[in-house]
């Protein structure tokens, strides 16, 4: 599946520039617009460092991005682009790519590059008055840079290398799978991390297919790790989050973390590649950061079963189709990060939780199938479930031409690999808890919160039912005497009373 990205910010440039020539000159307002509030923002003093949080991983060369977002010189000509492209609003396109919506379910994540309504007010006035570069002492002192070898969740432990694929320039999508690899690992140990990054030979974008970053072929690959034996059966493994091409690393709950085995290998027997218009040799490289010898997991981590790869029926030139899958919690879970997938026609995703009679939408986010996130809940603010909840996922279809990932909207879409074709399903993760670890969880969500039982927080239905103190429960179990020797001594009057008419 490829991506119009290159062409799109090109357009924008254009069709920005043209509308900004005819109806303003540069640094002035438009008719009736009333002055900026930041009319005297700069290149050095306050877009550089939003780029640097934000945006330069990616914009910068030999990375995913088209472009490099690192020097005043490199930025200025988009600077258009980026207040389009800042602007637009949790949906496909946005930059930077993160699509959580931002009056609805949790606001706290990890690792968020996405700008504030400060920021993004910063960046159109920028560009509305002419880019000003502003005094060079200001600029922030620079991030390191490394292109597309750059590691997100810091330097990896073992770094274990797929084989070679060679992909021609003009060859259709390839599904397949690849030859077993072993991990390098000789003793077992827990995974804090894991990260996954093409290498290739492209040298050069210019003329490349538009897939991201005109660079990478391989869509994605869903593996696992295995314990192979001489007959080539797998002896013990686990599987692993996903690899799709834009997405960002995975961090696991650093009390739930989950265990690579002594000697497994690398399995997968679904590869997806995509030609970027060039002949190209590519390999992934899967980076493992370890916690330390010794650790040992309070939580069990696991993968939710919760989506619909089979049952999809999306109907040509309609936007705002609705799919739904539901899945029933089997323990105490924490969720810890929320990862919706689908394929070209998906456009947004929400996550909700039913417990009793209560509906809670947890989190929605728009989607764009060229830039896959996994959203990883802030620390305090995992969604803490109860056995017995139902998780419901809500996906939004777009087979209209407005999609610009659709082929062709008159086509009906239905489930399959083909990223033309549709996959629902959310796959993120979490650890399941006992009893007494889920009220834990909860007690210190009510003391970091300081919750009591009139409050309420998202995600957490039971947080607000406070267990009884001890010494409540001695009044209770006193209250339960004293009415159980109540009731005896009106039970012997009884008899006594009853002897006496006898007599």
């Amino acid at each position: 599946m490829t991506n119009n990205l290159d062409v799109q910010l090109k357009l924008a440039v254009g069709v920005a520039t043209l509308a900004a020539a005819v109806l303003v000159g540069p640094g002035t307002a438009q008719a009736g617009q009333a002055p900026s509030d930041h009319d005297d923002v700069t290149f050095t003093k306050d877009i550089a460092p939003i780029l640097q949080r934000s945006c330069q991983h990616c914009h910068q060369t030999d990375s995913v991005a088209p472009m490099s977002l690192i020097t005043y010189a490199e930025v200025r000509p988009w600077a258009r682009a980026m207040k389009l492209r800042t602007g637009m609003g949790p949906v496909a396109g946005v930059m930077p790519p993160w699509y959580v919506e931002k009056n609805i379910g949790i606001q706290e994540y990890q690792f968020d590059p996405s700008l504030s309504p400060e920021e993004v007010a910063k960046i159109a006035a920028w560009a509305d008055a002419g880019a000003p570069r502003g005094n060079p002492a200001d600029m922030p002192p620079p991030k390191p840079v490394g292109g597309a070898g750059l590691w997100t969740a810091g330097e990896p432990d073992l770094i274990t290398t797929t084989e070679a694929i060679i992909l021609a320039g003009d060859a259709p999508d390839w599904w397949g799978e690849i030859t077993p690899v072993e991990v390098g690992i000789t003793e077992d140990r827990h995974v804090a991390s894991v990260e996954i990054r093409e290498i290739n030979d492209v040298l050069d974008t210019e003329d490349s297919r538009e897939t991201v970053g005109g660079r990478f072929i391989f869509h994605h690959m869903i593996w696992s790790t295995a314990v192979l034996g001489e007959d080539g059966r797998p002896t013990a493994g686990a599987f692993w989050p996903v690899h799709e091409v834009g997405r960002n690393a995975d961090v696991f709950d650093p009390e739930g973390a989950p265990l690579l085995h002594a000697g497994s290998s690398v399995v997968s027997d679904s590869i997806h590649l995509h030609s970027n218009g060039k002949d190209t040799k590519a390999h992934l490289e899967i980076g493992w950061r370890f916690h330390p010898k010794g650790y040992e997991p309070k939580f069990r981590w696991a993968l939710r079963a919760l989506g619909n790869g089979v049952d999809i029926d999306i109907q040509p030139n309609q936007k705002d189709q609705e799919l739904h899958a539901y899945y029933v919690l089997p323990e105490h879970t924490k969720i810890t990060t929320f990862e919706p997938h689908l394929h070209a026609p998906g456009a947004r995703m929400c996550l909700e939780a039913i417990w009793g009679f209560n509906v809670e939408t947890l989190t929605c986010a728009g989607y764009d199938h060229n830039w896959v996130r996994g959203y990883q809940y802030g620390v305090g603010y995992e969604p803490l479930l109860p056995k017995g909840t139902i998780l419901h996922i809500i996906g939004e279809m777009d087979n209209s031409a407005a999609n610009k990932n659709i082929p062709d909207p008159r086509n009906w879409q239905g489930s399959g690999n083909r990223s033309v074709a549709n996959m629902f399903i959310d796959l993120g993760n979490g650890v399941s808890m006992t009893d007494e670890q889920f009220q834990e969880a909860m007690a210190e969500r009510r003391e970091m919160l300081n919750l009591t039982r009139n409050d309420h927080v998202i995600g957490c239905p039971l947080c607000s039912v406070i267990p009884p103190t001890a010494l409540e429960l001695a009044q209770e179990e006193l209250a339960k005497a004293q009415q159980a020797v109540a009731r005896a001594e009106a039970a012997a009057k009884k008899v006594e009373a009853e002897s006496s008419q006898q007599q």
